[in-house]
């Protein structure tokens, strides 16, 4: 049995499934032009190419961002009201509320604002909603508790672009609310004192995909310019911002690729105390790269508001000693060990369920319900499920009197609008393209489970329904070099529209010494051409009959470096395998 629990025929059914490969095209005039320019192997021209490089300034400034390549705050609409009603209220004196999300987008936020702020006003407190008492976005609870504690201006950030109600009845209490966030506004915004979201549509500011905590991010600078001190005072949480941005799964381009980029060397130079505390709980090893950001600091900071309270992660990140940061990093350390193992379990459970229900296995659609899952992950539980049965799932829980759940899509389908067509059987529901949240009585799941599948499978193409995986280009195992592989690491930090490049190479042979590890692993050692590399294929067990005997087979790849005993190595990381077709492929590129 593997360690996470799953039966091995689970875990192997998405890699036995076949997927699709789509590899992307690029102008082959653009891409020698820009090779004519940068004297760099072809391969990387093409990915650049198709990345949005065309010449050699624009190459030069993704390969080295600066600083200077932000934009100017001011551009933002409503940036100087913004700024002059915190300048204000730090003239009169008066208390100040930093509201949040409870995930890491809106912790970052909260932690650095307050931080900020801290330092130049003394009457300065946060408050996080609790995710079960209160639910998304700015809260009655918090409202009434900024009254009770005579807080007369509410910044909230990651969240408030669509709270039109509450805050016209914090506005009958005398409380003034500036909104940052990045979530798309409806026709109707909310009549607070200032709104920050580049999404407005009467907004200029160039770039449109910032974080919330980006957002408040560009709220401090503008602070800076207008109090007349550093903007060093605001580039001090630029790693709490570089976690956010990783996070919350924003493009890594434009804007966001220069703060995550100054965000990392300030996470490996001289870090928050909060990241420094997780890193080291981790077992991270320095640099700190992008991925231990999104795969163990976020997954941590989540879990506090997923198990328990989000409150930790802010007072995580605003900790004044090492020994204050150790202390509530071991608690969100706990917290994320328990929602691993409610992860593990409700999905064995899921898949077990949907095993003994031969009618789920044929539809397009997966809904599946248990009253006593725990709430806090059924969305990762949900995602999990795809990898195995790969369709739009959705995953509920008992929540009080009511069912409760999230939902999750495959590339390409809109879930959001396959939820709203159900709205009937629903009580409440929200979210967007990939992923939703809904509520719905418990006398309606039946019902909902099969207008979902009717909704579903009257809009779903065949194509959806089969896993794809994006290919940057083909290459051979000649090619992949040391200072290859050195240009390629100059391209991160990797994200949404700048992703880890994935190649293919054609024909490639087994030496002979490739193996199954650990069950149900695949280590191949395989050549082409006279070049012989090293690849681990995790879960890929399945694809040993593929590649034995000599017979050619089409592999799909990342590069990665491998360190045993002091000497670093390249290898593969295995995406998936293919027999090859009879014909020999050509390689020219």
């Amino acid at each position: 049995m593997p360690q996470h629990g799953y039966p091995i025929v689970n875990q192997l059914q998405i890699n036995i499934l076949t997927k699709r490969w789509n590899i992307l095209q690029a102008d082959t005039d653009k891409v020698s032009l820009l090779q004519s320019e940068l004297k760099i192997n072809p391969i990387l021209c093409r990915i650049l190419v198709q990345r949005g490089m065309h010449n050699f300034e624009q190459a030069r400034n993704y390969f080295r961002p600066q600083l200077s390549h932000l934009h100017n705050p001011w551009e933002m609409k409503d940036m100087a009201k913004a700024v002059n009603r915190i300048l204000k209220a730090f003239d009169t004196n008066e208390k100040l509320l930093v509201f949040g999300d409870y995930d890491v987008d809106g912790t970052t936020a909260v932690a650095s604002m307050y931080s900020f702020l801290k330092k130049h006003h003394k009457e300065v407190d946060f408050y996080i909603p609790n995710r079960y008492k209160e639910g998304y976005g700015v809260s009655r609870a918090g409202i009434e508790f900024a009254k009770e504690h005579n807080y007369s201006l509410v910044i909230a950030l990651d969240c408030g672009i669509k709270s039109v109600d509450l805050i016209d009845y914090a506005k009958t209490l005398g409380i003034d609310f500036i909104i940052c966030d990045h979530h798309l506004p409806d026709e109707k915004i909310p009549d607070a004192i200032a709104i920050l979201n580049p999404k407005q549509k009467d907004c200029d500011y160039p770039y449109k995909d910032l974080c919330g905590c980006g957002v408040g991010f560009k709220l401090m600078c503008a602070l800076c310019e207008q109090m007349n001190i550093s903007l060093e005072h605001a580039y001090e949480y630029l790693d709490l911002v570089a976690t956010a941005i990783a996070a919350d799964i924003v493009p890594m381009n434009g804007e966001n690729r220069v703060l995550a980029f100054y965000g990392l060397i300030k996470a490996n130079e001289n870090p928050n105390l909060g990241i420094k505390a997780l890193a080291t709980l981790g077992g991270a090893k320095p640099p700190l790269h992008i991925n231990n950001l999104v795969f163990m600091i976020a997954p941590r900071v989540n879990a506090a508001g997923r198990m328990d309270d989000a409150s930790k992660a802010v007072r995580l990140f605003i900790a004044a000693t090492e020994a204050e940061a150790l202390f509530y990093a071991e608690q969100l350390h706990s917290d994320n060990t328990d929602r691993k193992e409610a992860d593990t379990d409700i999905t064995a459970e899921a898949l077990t369920l949907i095993s003994q229900n031969q009618h789920w296995m044929e539809m397009k659609s997966t809904v599946v319900y248990q009253p006593h899952w725990h709430k806090g992950v059924v969305g990762i539980v949900a995602s999990r499920l795809i990898e195995h049965h790969y369709k739009p799932t959705v995953v509920l829980t008992e929540s009080g009197e009511y069912v409760a759940g999230s939902a999750r899509s495959v590339p390409g389908f809109n879930l959001y609008e396959a939820i709203h067509a159900c709205r009937e059987h629903l009580l409440a529901y929200g979210g967007h393209f990939a992923a939703a949240g809904l509520t719905l009585e418990k006398q309606n799941i039946e019902i909902f489970r099969s207008k979902f599948e009717e909704v579903v499978s009257a809009s779903i193409t065949a194509e959806l329904l089969i896993p794809e995986i994006i290919i940057d280009a083909e290459i051979s195992f000649k090619e992949i070099t040391t200072s290859f592989y050195n240009i390629l690491r100059q391209m991160e930090p990797f994200g949404p529209e700048n992703m880890t490049p994935v190649f293919i190479a054609r024909r490639v042979v087994d030496t002979g010494f490739s193996k199954i590890v650990k069950e149900n692993h695949l280590r191949i050692v395989a050549q082409q051409e006279g070049s012989t590399f090293t690849g681990i294929g995790f879960n890929m067990a399945a694809k040993f009959d593929l590649i034995k005997d000599r017979r050619p087979f089409d592999i799909v790849f990342k590069i990665d470096e491998n360190e045993w005993n002091g000497q670093k190595t390249l290898q593969l990381r295995i995406e998936d395998i293919k027999a090859s077709e009879s014909q020999p492929a050509n390689l020219s590129l």
